[in-house]
């Protein structure tokens, strides 16, 4: 099987997501140190590769970045962007925070959602934009994402979601708690509609996202080196009194213990979402597909 044959474990820095070889940058341009090889990388550099430095380390992408680079282009068609957060809560600086998050990222909300179009394959798609509160999720986001699984459901699409997030809201109390449960009913229906449900774990999926829609995928894709789990590490040694593994919650430890079905590097996941799409559209591949997956 094609699938079967990109689920592996990287043998080298190539293989976990390093595309070319170092550009020579202008002296005077604008850099971003890698946390991973210590190397000052040209934003030019960074831009070119989908925002993956030449070691293999992948940078977080907001939400639109990462729209243009997974998307036909053209082809992407927003919706409800008319659906924001309220303060009901009246929770102390929480308007403030709202306004903030959207000064640093242009965005009205954790997460852009509507109808796309990955490698002539049309699917329901959502991406959570990390720089708005760290992609957290309040009714908002938990509106967004059901109506999108109940439209793909009603017209017969697959969902393609990208996940990054710190958690639930906490400025929106058991409210926040409650998308979790509410997500979870529109996943389950869309699955039972007999409808395709692709997940990519990107840096950081954490708490009540990852304990509901993210993990519910037919297929669970991640990035190289994404955290994703529930509790913080910090958290669950103190509760545990035990060591924890140096690579625990890593897209890596999650994949050996079976929680994720591959890693897939940034460069190579429009052809490996195309793909897959295809597949479960009940679509023909060609052999160059089956080469190159």
């Amino acid at each position: 099987m094609p699938f079967i044959q990109f689920i592996h474990k990287a043998k080298n820095e190539l293989e976990e997501g390093g595309r070319q070889s170092a550009m020579i940058a202008d002296e005077n341009e604008p850099t971003k140190p890698c946390p991973n090889c210590r190397r000052q990388v040209a934003l030019s550099e960074l831009w070119a590769n989908n925002n993956t430095c030449g070691c293999g380390h992948h940078f977080r992408m907001n939400a639109r970045q990462r729209m243009k680079f997974i998307t036909d282009e053209g082809s992407f068609n927003e919706m409800w962007q008319e659906i924001v957060a309220k303060d009901i809560l009246k929770f102390p600086g929480y308007v403030k925070k709202l306004e903030s998050a959207n000064n640093a990222c242009d965005e009205k909300e954790a997460v852009i959602c509507g109808t796309a179009k990955i490698g002539g394959e049309e699917c329901a798609l959502f991406i959570m934009e990390p720089y708005f509160m760290m992609g957290s999720m309040g009714c908002a986001v938990g509106e967004k994402i059901t109506r999108l699984f109940e439209y793909a459901t009603e017209n017969r699409l697959p969902v393609v979601g990208y996940t990054v997030s710190g958690g639930a809201r906490m400025q929106e109390g058991i409210l926040s708690l409650m998308q979790m449960a509410k997500t979870s009913g529109a996943v389950k229906r869309h699955s039972e509609a007999g409808l395709f449900y692709l997940t990519i774990l990107t840096d950081p999926t954490t708490g009540g996202v990852m304990a509901s829609f993210a993990m519910e995928g037919d297929i669970i894709l991640a990035e190289p080196g994404a955290t994703a789990g529930f509790a913080g590490a910090r958290v669950i040694e103190q509760t545990t009194r035990k060591k924890l593994p140096q690579d625990f919650q890593k897209a890596e430890f999650l994949l050996d213990k079976g929680f994720a079905d591959a890693i897939v590097p940034r460069f190579k996941q429009k052809e490996t979402v195309a793909y897959l799409l295809k597949m479960h559209n009940g679509g023909s591949t060609d052999g160059n597909s089956e080469e190159t997956l």
